[in-house]
């Protein structure tokens, strides 16, 4: 028992380690990345905290050497959703009583552990499993990992405390509880940060969460979850259910006791989600919650007046559209720039992209690794092939694959000269960004173009120099981004700092990273306590004035 309101320590983003040459850290990475190559994991189910061996399995491999097996999986079948249902909904109860502090311990504990002892451990996973580079890996399953950790806690304790103003005689209070049920967390290969924040928000205000990690992203889902383990987590708050996506989740979506799905994927995926909760609505217990980040088609616009800024918007171009492969949902797929600055532009770009460097992630001179698995591999090289036979479309740098080894598929820029172009328009998800050159004197035409070509709104990025012709892009692609940037790549959004998500077909826009997020994780009740109860039924304006007389 504590008989304090204790106050959560003060967030502070975790800074970014180096692993520059000399360092400790990338001496104790590079160590952990010739330990995790020679092992070969076996990754169960698990449900309640014991390890479930499915006999259905499947192999964990690393992008860029893809046939070197890091892991065996073992996949959840319906029989084992389930069990894991009716686990989490028997420690449910127990985990929602549980004091806020308490709760709030367990994921400060699990930054601190990331912080130090298991950052080469979920850096050197993601570098493996998810083909990232140890910058990479180092500001996605450490720093925004630790951050989502200490903010959530934070911006959680800040809910508690808005509570409703009193009048006399009276208490007024609110509770946040937990949603009704569990919460299905559906997450993707990409980031190991967002994968393990899918469960974690929920799970600070009390929930129980069914986790569907992705199976390319299973090495370093492991690690999470015995990250959380080791933090002092009680078994069933977060059972883990590898597999495949309609194997999982139609029990799930069956389940009168589902209270909500936090969802990071594709658009698709969540529509198809979205469609069956809409057609089973009467058989839940509770309107379930739906919050999702899907798709985008993220742009980087140039003013004419960015002439002076060329190196930066060059920058931006290379680092937004190839970093981690142009496989962040934020990452930069389409360009619009100037008549003006095109000819040095194009010039400087195919400079910086020809001196990318692209290979196995363990050596550290590398700027590039590979694409997630094959299916990536074919989608794009189908782009690429598109664009070398397509009458609007020409490589200017790149368009090279090469599937040997690992799914490699070198940077690639594609002058489209239809802004409606698939490569314009459509969600790529690989390492392919599409440029249209516009006229200068077309500037606001082109901005709407801009806006209204895709689907999508989730990250975007202008460059200019005249502040009128900034206020001019903040106006006109005000709707066409959740996350705007201005004289900045449109990727590397930081939590506490940007809150992330977009509208649109790019998600419901819920923020994560925000205190906008944990909102969704409760159902708020509110309590009167009256410290003088009425005792008798009429009001005063009942009673008789003689002076009035009879009615």
């Amino acid at each position: 028992m504590l008989n304090a309101f204790p106050r959560v320590p003060a967030p502070k983003n975790e800074p970014v380690l180096s692993h520059a040459p000399g360092t400790p850290e990338r001496a104790e990475l590079q160590a952990t990345l010739k330990r995790m190559s020679g092992e070969q994991l076996e990754i169960p189910v698990v449900i309640g905290g014991k390890h479930v061996h499915s006999g259905k399995t499947d192999t964990v491999r690393m992008p860029h050497r893809h046939k070197h097996v890091l892991a065996t999986l073992h996949e959840a079948e319906a029989g084992h959703v389930e069990q894991a249902i009716q686990n989490a909904m028997s420690v449910k109860e127990d985990w929602a009583r549980m004091p806020f502090h308490a709760r709030a311990a367990i994921f400060l504990r699990a930054a601190e552990l990331l912080a130090t002892r298991y950052r080469p451990l979920l850096n050197a996973s993601s570098m493996l499993g998810q083909s990232k580079t140890a910058h990479q890996a180092e500001i996605d399953a450490t720093c925004e990992l630790v951050d989502f950790l200490r903010y959530n806690v934070h911006f959680a304790q800040q809910i508690l405390s808005i509570q409703p103003e009193n009048s006399p005689q009276t208490w007024n209070m609110t509770d946040y509880r937990p949603l009704d049920g569990f919460v299905f967390a559906v997450a993707p290969f990409n980031f190991t940060s967002i994968a393990l924040n899918l469960c974690v928000s929920p799970a600070i205000m009390g929930n129980v969460v069914l986790w569907k990690p992705s199976t390319t992203q299973m090495l370093s889902a492991w690690y999470s979850l015995e990250l959380l383990r080791e933090a002092g987590l009680p078994d069933g708050v977060i059972n883990m259910l590898p597999g495949d996506g309609p194997t999982v989740g139609n029990p799930v979506l069956a389940s009168p006791h589902l209270g909500g799905i936090h969802f990071t994927g594709s658009t698709p995926t969540f529509n198809s989600l979205w469609k069956t909760v809409g057609e089973n609505i009467g058989r839940y217990k509770q309107y379930p919650r739906l919050v999702g980040e899907t798709g985008g088609k993220d742009f980087i616009f140039a003013h004419p007046s960015a002439a002076d800024d060329l190196e930066a918007l060059a920058v931006a171009i290379v680092r937004g559209g190839y970093e981690y492969q142009g496989q962040k949902c934020s990452a930069a797929s389409r360009v619009y720039v100037p008549e003006s600055l095109w000819p040095q532009l194009k010039e400087r770009l195919k400079a910086l992209i020809g001196e990318i460097k692209m290979g196995d992630v363990a050596d550290f001179r590398n700027f590039m690794g590979a694409v997630i698995d094959e299916r990536s591999f074919k989608k794009v090289s189908s782009y690429i092939e598109l664009a070398k036979t397509g009458g609007d479309a020409t490589i200017i740098a790149g368009g090279g694959t090469d599937r040997s080894e690992g799914w490699y598929v070198q940077p690639t820029l594609v002058q489209c000269n239809n802004p409606r172009h698939r490569i314009m328009t459509e969600e790529i998800f690989a390492p392919l960004v599409g440029v249209y050159v516009y006229p200068d004197a077309k500037f606001e035409e082109t901005l709407k173009e801009c806006d209204q070509s895709a689907s999508y709104a989730l990250t975007g990025a202008i460059f200019a120099r005249d502040r009128k012709a900034i206020e001019t892009m903040m106006s006109g692609l005000r709707s066409a981004a959740g996350n705007f940037y201005i004289n900045d790549k449109p990727t590397g959004a930081v939590v506490g700092q940007q809150p992330f998500g977009g509208s649109r077909a790019s998600g419901t826009n819920d923020k994560s990273g925000s205190m906008i997020n944990l909102f969704r994780w409760s159902s708020p009740r509110t309590i009167k306590e009256n410290f003088a109860p009425p005792v008798k039924v009429p009001y005063p304006f009942m009673d008789s004035d003689p002076k009035e007389g009879a009615v």
